[in-house]
């Protein structure tokens, strides 16, 4: 039944692909809950020396720029802190077995691609692992110290005192780091895009102003609104938009013998 494909592999029926996808989300689910139980029982190595971290002034950010915090956060809720302690060991096991899902991902396509689209896959595969992770890096090192110095220290009112809980600071964790490795992304996507002609370097050049533009807005979003955290949270959103730029392929011209013999074909054919 099965005809042979030009990489020697076999056609798969509609049930075969859909016992490799449960194979392989099978296999995911078991290395997230493999990672998940290892990094259980690792509590005091994920939360005081990483998760909260940036809430104290020896923090290498605050170091390095000479700011200040002290945020004191507090549990109002009797199952918070054993809930967290479950939110963020799933979070950091799926930030570790982030290769290892995207693996599974190229894995479950690899069949349906010939040799040389394979080893392109391959190479956008590891580069999207390597921005996820840079992404993580740029929203933990840069970003989150920013809107914890910002927002610990701004008050309404002087009889106003901040009061932070545990669970507000995780979810602010959370949405921070996993949101810049998904916006690290980027370049990948742009990648695709101009492998298959949907975008060219020439639309992003000639774009920059836009760009430049929608960073800035971008920048003031995601960052309280003073210019130093604008601008520190605007350089690698730029650097982005440079990388996007330098995977995205040239617009394909043609050569200018085969555009004066259409001009010359098109005027026999007005004659």
């Amino acid at each position: 039944m099965a005809e042979e494909q030009l990489d020697g592999s076999k056609d798969m029926s509609f049930w075969d692909h859909l016992e490799a996808l449960r194979q392989g989300l099978f296999r995911v689910v078991l290395a997230l809950l493999a990672a998940f139980v290892v990094l259980f029982f690792f509590k005091n190595f994920l939360f005081d020396t990483l998760i909260l971290a940036p809430t104290r002034s020896d923090f290498f950010f605050y170091r390095w720029f000479g700011m200040e915090t002290g945020l004191q956060l507090v549990n109002i809720e009797l199952s918070t802190q054993f809930m967290v302690h479950m939110r963020v060991t799933f979070m950091c096991a799926i930030i570790l077995c982030c290769p290892y899902i995207l693996f599974e991902i190229w894995r479950f396509i690899a069949p349906a691609l010939y040799q040389n689209e394979k080893r392109a896959t391959r190479r956008a595969f590891l580069f999207a692992s390597f921005l996820f992770y840079l992404g993580i890096a740029v929203g933990y090192s840069i970003i989150l110290p920013l809107m914890v110095n910002f927002f610990d220290g701004y008050k309404v009112s002087e009889e106003v005192v901040n009061t932070i809980s545990l669970n507000s600071y995780i979810s602010t964790v959370n949405s921070t780091v996993l949101l810049f490795g998904i916006v690290f992304e980027i370049p990948t996507l742009v990648a695709v895009l101009s492998q298959i002609g949907l975008l060219s370097r020439q639309t992003l050049v000639s774009g920059w102003k836009w760009a430049v533009l929608l960073i800035a807005v971008l920048a003031a979003i995601i960052t309280p609104a003073d210019p130093f955290s604008m601008l520190i949270a605007a350089i690698p959103l730029a650097l982005l938009y440079g990388i996007s730029i330098l995977v995205c392929k040239p617009k394909r011209e043609e050569p200018e013998e085969e555009l004066e013999e259409d001009k010359e074909a098109k005027k026999e054919a007005s004659a």
